[in-house]
């Protein structure tokens, strides 16, 4: 009864999200851009997806959330401290996950704090050029309670609601296409391509491994190479998740 409650409560919370508490942004016209995010994070993902991108002269978001880290889950071995500096020290941007990984919305104002204050003393003793910029909600449920909060602690809040970011865009609840096997063809791909070329606007996709035989939450090297491959024939740059802010003056 109490994981349902609490399932519910945040997906009323996310709807109520989307609509309130904006941090607006106008996303310049013209710019159009990629970026590939990768959660929680799987080994997989530094070791397969992160030179999958640098082949194609981009860098990714990697939110990690330190307590997850070289962790075995049913899913997926996790990734390593060593990897963490290997891929920010290659460029590639270290995001926020929280701590834990709890919904954000299962946390009062205090715990929030803690867990951005624990999961940036983490990555700050990993390397201490690292700065965590950028946050994934958990589980992709964004948190009306805590937005301005989170606004105040970050430059973006990226969720799970698919589309393309265009036009006065909420910085604080990002929309990201799943690039999961299970979840997307190379149809869908495309089309969200073709959508932030005509809109001039910025795509963001999520996964988490990128293995021959991934988990449900993850994608195959093919899948990830074919939105790679779209993002090329368009020129269209691939970016972090920073960078992409930096790009669009936010």
């Amino acid at each position: 009864m109490g994981s349902r409650l609490s399932a519910l409560k945040a997906r009323v919370s996310n709807r109520l999200a989307r609509h309130l508490v904006a941090t607006p942004h106008r996303w310049p016209l013209h710019q159009p851009m990629v970026s590939f995010t990768f959660d929680d994070v799987p080994e997989s993902a530094a070791t397969v997806g992160a030179p999958m991108l640098e082949d194609h002269g981009g860098h990714g978001t990697f939110y990690v959330a330190g307590n997850l880290v070289n962790r075995k889950s049913e899913y997926w071995n996790a990734i390593h401290p060593d990897q963490i500096v290997a891929l920010h020290r290659q460029g590639h941007e270290i995001g926020c996950h929280s701590f834990s990984h709890r919904m954000t919305g299962d946390l009062d104002a205090a715990a929030l704090t803690a867990e951005i204050a624990t999961n940036r003393d983490y990555f700050e003793k990993l390397d201490a050029s690292i700065r965590l910029e950028n946050f994934a909600y958990p589980y992709g449920f964004a948190s009306l309670l805590h937005k301005a909060r989170l606004s105040k602690a970050f430059r973006s809040s990226r969720g799970i609601l698919p589309g393309v970011n265009c036009g006065v865009v909420d910085l604080h609840f990002l929309r990201a296409m799943p690039l999961i096997t299970v979840g997307i063809d190379e149809a869908a791909i495309d089309l969200a391509f073709d959508t932030a070329i005509e809109t001039g606007g910025w795509l963001i996709f999520y996964t988490h491994d990128v293995a021959a035989s991934p988990s449900h939450y993850g994608c195959t090297p093919a899948l990830l190479r074919r939105a790679l491959e779209a993002a090329s024939r368009r020129q269209m740059p691939i970016v972090s998740v920073g960078q992409a802010l930096r790009r669009a003056g936010a």
